[in-house]
């Protein structure tokens, strides 16, 4: 169940609304880098003490992808330099860090710098960010204080409902957990393939790729992400030619390749950037291309990391 109290909090005056709910005043819809963001975590802080919470999980996490959909244009990074390695290891779904660590993440988030996710204490507390420095605070207490210091800080918190955000309005894409059942499917598609490709999403629009042997399955499986999505492909083709040859004349692809030190990346490319990719990948002894559209990925097998103990949080 959502918290019982939600608050949406902005720097816009509920009086230069129009009928519909449109702001119509003249307040900028990035954040100002300053005083106004200052405000904005302030709030959320005395929200928090307010609802006893001194530390939140990291739920849904996303980076930039191919298309950048911020205000603001995207940093190296995704504004998480600092608060985690550059490989994002500790920015995964359930991960639990501290008020500080999350406030630095709601910064990000004001700045549009790529990175997003939900922050939530279980039923108790949520902070989710908006388009356009909006943000919407949930507890399962009233917090009062909170909404009074909120005002004093010079922003305004509206009463509602619920979230637009909350996760209960998504519907999981993927429901199969990756438990034994599923890695004793890779075994079997090994046992006729001898090798496959694994994709591994650890967070929204960021992805690590394995070429799966029998022997290295088990050291793959131990270093896996924490709710990772798991997607089995066909293993790459050593004709790496004929796979530039075959790339389609006006649609994008996502194409994959292994360098003769046995890193895997992936770019997304379409025809204008052919000529350029072949020459990036010139020395590589693999590759393939995977389509764009959902509805013509077709994997061979596709399944999300349970937790330790068997159960699948995690929402993909």
């Amino acid at each position: 169940m959502p918290p019982a109290f939600v608050h949406r909090i902005t720097k816009y005056d509920p009086a230069d609304r129009d009928e519909h709910g449109h702001y119509t005043g003249d307040e900028d819809t990035v954040s100002d880098h300053g005083p106004v963001e200052a405000a904005y975590l302030a709030a959320i802080a005395a929200f928090a003490e307010a609802s006893g919470i001194d530390r939140l999980e990291i739920r849904e996490p996303a980076v930039t992808g191919f298309v950048h959909f911020g205000v603001e244009p995207p940093v190296e990074g995704h504004g998480l330099s600092g608060l985690f390695p550059p490989d994002l290891t500790g920015y995964h779904d359930g991960a639990e860090v501290s008020l500080p660590v999350a406030l630095e993440l709601v910064r990000a988030m004001l700045r549009d710098q790529g990175a997003w996710c939900r922050l939530e204490a279980g039923d108790a507390f949520t902070v989710h960010i908006g388009w356009d420095q909006y943000v919407y605070i949930g507890s399962d207490q009233p917090c009062a204080e909170a909404v009074a210091r909120t005002r004093e800080l010079g922003l305004f918190p509206e009463p509602m409902t619920a979230s637009p955000y909350a996760a209960e309005a998504d519907e999981p894409e993927v429901t199969e957990a990756a438990g034994e059942g599923f890695w004793a499917r890779v075994r079997t598609e090994l046992a006729l393939r001898r090798t496959v490709l694994l994709e591994e999403t650890y967070v929204r629009n960021a992805a690590r790729w394995h070429r799966l042997t029998p022997e290295n399955l088990d050291a793959v499986r131990a270093g896996l992400s924490p709710r990772a999505l798991l997607t089995v492909w066909p293993d790459l083709t050593p004709d790496v030619g004929a796979v530039l040859a075959a790339l389609p004349e006006e649609s994008s692809v996502e194409f994959v390749w292994e360098a003769q030190d046995g890193t895997i990346s992936h770019a997304i490319v379409d025809d204008t950037e052919y000529q350029q990719l072949a020459a990036l990948v010139a020395d590589a002894r693999a590759a393939c291309t995977l389509p764009l559209y959902l509805d013509e990925r077709h994997s061979l097998l596709c399944a999300a990391l349970p937790d330790s103990d068997g159960v699948l949080r995690a929402r993909w």
